[in-house]
């Protein structure tokens, strides 16, 4: 795994990379956003990014949303302060995946880091084997490419963008509770809250409907969770 890892102050920075190679992740370091989206740009094969929000020049949000532009596919972990939850929806709104609040352990670290690698990695469940495409017209899902598309146009999704279509596609016109969303796409261990599955949400509906205060696919069940509406949900092999 490689890991790039961005965090102005050393000694934090010192204390994530040293617990990082402990566990055999080659670290990128960046002390400024500059320097990351540079380092970004030369190294290959870069799977998940630690971004901290704070930062002088470019700010953690401003890298994530560029890094998830040039990668809808790249792992995304921000750190935040523990007191401000307005920077943990910020950054899920910018395309993060996950948030780490400060102060943490390196035990917390490295479980949402495997977590996240885990479900990046993850190949179509069993069930899904002989299913490699869904059809939810007019979006068609490439599971094998995991790829997505509108009227044969490809949307760029993130990992757990296209997880979450993925489980409410395959159970379309069935309401699915934030807390099933979370546990399917998170992992049933992830220390989170809900808001992270709202805020990726609004995501999608931002990416996929024409009016996405109206959605006309993706809609809430009111104090529940979420359906995929399709009156006719079929699977091609």
């Amino acid at each position: 795994m490689k890991v790039l890892l961005l965090e102005d102050e050393k000694s934090i920075r010192d204390f994530i990379r040293i617990n990082l190679r402990r566990e055999d992740i080659e670290v990128v370091e960046a002390g400024s956003g500059e320097e990351a989206l540079k380092l970004a740009d030369q190294h290959q094969g870069i799977e998940i990014a630690i971004l901290d929000v704070m930062l002088p020049g470019i700010d953690g949000f401003t890298v994530c949303d560029r890094l998830r532009q040039k990668d809808p596919r790249l792992g995304i972990i921000m750190l935040t302060a523990k007191s401000q939850e307005a920077d943990k929806i910020k950054g899920l709104g910018y395309g993060a995946d996950d948030y780490i609040c400060k102060p943490f352990s390196p035990a917390e670290l490295l479980a949402r880091v495997k977590a996240l690698h885990r479900r990046l990695s993850a190949p179509p469940a069993s069930s899904q084997k002989a299913a490699k495409r869904i059809d939810l017209d007019p979006f068609t899902m490439l599971l094998d490419e995991r790829k997505f598309f509108k009227n044969d146009v490809e949307i760029d999704l993130t990992p757990k963008e296209f997880a979450i279509i993925k489980l409410l596609g395959e159970n379309a016109n069935k309401a699915i509770s934030r807390d099933e969303i979370l546990s399917n796409v998170w992992g049933q261990f992830y220390l989170g809250d809900l808001k992270v599955v709202d805020v990726n949400i609004r995501r999608i509906r931002q990416k996929i409907e024409e009016d996405p205060a109206n959605p006309a696919f993706l809609e809430t069940v009111w104090g529940y969770g979420y359906m995929w509406r399709k009156e006719h949900f079929d699977e091609r092999n």
